[in-house]
């Protein structure tokens, strides 16, 4: 197949640890061809979706892991798969980008589904499953987290469309610093605040379960740097082999069909103790980690429910077009 990737800088990219990475690898290993561009180079032309990027092959020899083609502009219409896997911010420049891709017609399978990618930030997703998830309130007023902090006591403060921990606090009932922290986040963004009750189970790791094609395929645990909340990688936590207890098996099997049927391919989510606090389809990470720890290989799986899903909706285009002849 056509596979074009709408991704961050590959220059950047941590080959050990890169999803995106690991998953262009696998494409290669299949057959498939590999087409790169950055998401300021996705455009809408006169009823054509565009971007300006490169041919790409990959091998895993950091520095040297990337091999681009001359810069050119292609349709992307014309491509067999388009993955949507840049970074959050989920801002409105990463918004616009799925309504550009959702304009691709019935022949390109885009990864995931940028409707719903829109449509199912990481943090508001979970409000679907209010008892799978610890609780949790979405508000910009002061007051109604002041209210929320008094009656739940330790809580967790964290702008919600962020992303790799990036501004997440740990607010315990002694701490008199709710009101600046909520005059630092209203000063430079209209977005609202998320705040949940806070887990102490964190400390022992915030687990990132990986399902593909709404199927759980494994986990790796997360867990905090000495003296610090977030658990994410980004921020110092160190992953760890962890296998799926019941509670996680049954958080998947309730959302997994949602997942599926609205085209979430590729989803990670954050389990932390019994109660999910995430789910991440924009750019979920975690890939290379778990098959490391699992000797499994993910990856294929979710080039396997591509190329499924790729053959299946082109034959029911085939069959549209059949009849309508």
């Amino acid at each position: 197949m056509k596979v074009a990737i709408q991704m961050d800088p590959v220059g950047a990219v941590d080959i050990d640890a890169d999803s995106t990475f690991r998953i262009a690898e696998e494409a290669q290993v299949r057959g498939h061809s590999l087409f790169y561009y950055t998401p300021d180079h996705l455009s809408y032309q006169e009823g054509r979706v565009i971007a300006r990027g490169q041919s790409m092959t990959v091998r895993r020899e950091q520095g040297n892991h990337a091999t681009l083609g001359e810069m050119e502009t292609v349709d992307l219409g014309t491509f067999d798969v388009v993955w949507l896997r840049q970074d959050p911010p989920f801002d409105m420049f990463y918004i616009t980008t799925t309504h550009l891709l959702q304009r691709l017609g019935p022949g390109t399978l885009v990864v995931n589904d940028p409707f719903w990618v829109r449509n199912f930030p990481e943090k508001l997703l979970v409000l679907d499953f209010p008892d799978l998830t610890p609780p949790t309130a979405i508000a910009r007023d002061l007051a109604t987290l002041k209210e929320f902090r008094s009656k739940h006591g330790d809580v967790i403060v964290k702008p919600l469309y962020g992303n790799g921990g990036a501004g997440v606090f740990r607010v315990t009932p002694e701490d008199r610093n709710l009101s600046s922290l909520h005059e630092m986040f209203t000063g430079f963004t209209r977005e609202p605040l998320i705040v949940q009750k806070y887990l102490p189970a964190v400390t022992k790791g915030d687990k990132r379960v990986i399902l593909v094609d709404g199927e759980c395929v494994g986990a790796i645990n997360r867990v905090p740097a000495e003296g610090e909340t977030r658990s994410n990688m980004h921020v110092g936590g160190r992953p760890e082999k962890v296998g799926l207890t019941d509670r996680d098996r049954e958080i998947c099997e309730r959302i997994g069909p949602l997942l599926r049927d609205r085209g979430q391919i590729f989803v990670g989510i954050d389990v932390i103790g019994d109660w999910l606090t995430e789910i991440n389809v924009t750019s979920p990470t975690g890939l290379q980690e778990l098959e490391r720890f699992d000797g499994v290989t993910v990856t294929a799986k979710i080039w396997q429910a591509i190329e499924a899903r790729h053959a299946d909706q082109a034959a029911r285009s085939a069959g549209r077009s059949t009849v309508s002849r």
